[in-house]
């Protein structure tokens, strides 16, 4: 028996006059994965997201959220996902508590309910003595776990997650992250997009890369780094002084060694930690002192550079005229 995806998106589109925010978009989310959408500012993810979770209609294309059709079925695909956005959408002016309870009534679920999922929700994401507080006293973090709590309150199977930790600090977003994939291990979907490459490294079981509305790579993460080239063992000597001979010995291992200038490092290709293991062995009956000795994969950074020519976090030649066209 084939199980249906969780969520496809099928030559997605959306054009606000010339601009063509999404281009002919395509991809598929298998149940109980993650699927991060890495894009800069401006390449069309926000965009993506709303189409899926019916807030805006394609220009062209279509997509299915739990087997719904998003633009035959909204109500169904309404039922099936959560949704947050870049910016908490929470009521401030309520308490926390009291944001669920709204929430709740507005799903038409029973107060019990609502009351007992709080309570679970406000122990899993460490919100049980703030759930009093007026949410406009919560910090950038807790405000962003409330947001997340209020779209897991009826418990949807498929979960939309546009930029969740944007300016949230280090600790704040590594909580998060260990929430998410609590919540990947016990069944549910996510579709995340995100242009901080680590979260996308830690997150997605696959990866669609997207630029200028287009999807310009898909694949996992290790898939993905492959693209950008060979993994590379780095060697930091003790001493500068063993450059050279350093340099001579790795040599004899790997035809293409790179000596940083003005540093004591030096870098080989490598196929994998055979190649490690060999170039370590050889160092260590050689008599030349190191300090580090590890191998390298291509980061994703590395990755999006290969494919755009920029880095994930800016877009180059941006036209400053649709800066107000939603993406």
């Amino acid at each position: 028996m084939t199980v249906a995806p969780a969520v496809e998106a099928v030559e997605l589109a959306k054009h606000f006059g010339a601009n063509r925010a999404v281009d002919g978009v395509s991809f598929v989310v298998p149940s109980g994965t993650v699927l991060g959408l890495l894009g800069p500012n401006g390449a069309g993810k926000t965009t993506l997201v709303r189409m899926l979770t019916t807030l805006s209609v394609p220009t062209s294309g279509t997509g299915r959220v739990a087997g719904f059709d998003i633009r035959e079925q909204p109500n169904d695909v309404r039922r099936s996902m959560g949704l947050t956005g870049q910016a908490a959408t929470v009521d401030e002016i309520l308490t926390g508590r009291e944001n669920l309870k709204l929430i709740g009534g507005l799903y038409g679920l029973s107060r019990k309910y609502v009351r007992e999922t709080t309570e679970y929700l406000f122990d899993r994401f460490d919100l049980t003595a703030a759930a009093d507080r007026a949410a406009k006293t919560y910090s950038g973090g807790m405000r962003r776990r409330l947001d997340l709590a209020v779209s897991l309150l009826a418990a949807p199977p498929i979960l939309f997650l546009d930029e969740p930790t944007t300016g949230l600090d280090p600790h704040s977003r590594s909580g998060l992250w260990e929430v998410l994939r609590d919540l990947v291990r016990e069944g549910t979907t996510l579709v995340l997009t995100t242009q901080y490459l680590e979260e996308a490294d830690h997150l997605a079981d696959e990866i669609v890369v997207v630029d200028k509305g287009r999807v310009i790579a898909a694949g996992t993460p290790t898939q993905l780094k492959d693209r950008a080239g060979q993994a590379s063992v780095v060697v930091t000597l003790t001493s500068a002084a063993d450059l050279d001979d350093a340099a001579e010995l790795m040599r004899s291992q790997s035809p293409e060694v790179h000596v940083e200038p003005g540093s004591r490092r030096l870098t080989a290709k490598a196929d994998g930690l055979g190649d490690m293991t060999r170039i370590a062995a050889v160092f260590e009956s050689s008599g030349i002192a190191i300090d580090d000795l590890g191998l390298a994969r291509p980061s994703l950074d590395d990755v999006f550079l290969h494919l755009t020519g920029h880095r994930a976090e800016v877009l180059p030649g941006a036209d400053p005229t649709t800066q107000g066209v939603p993406q």
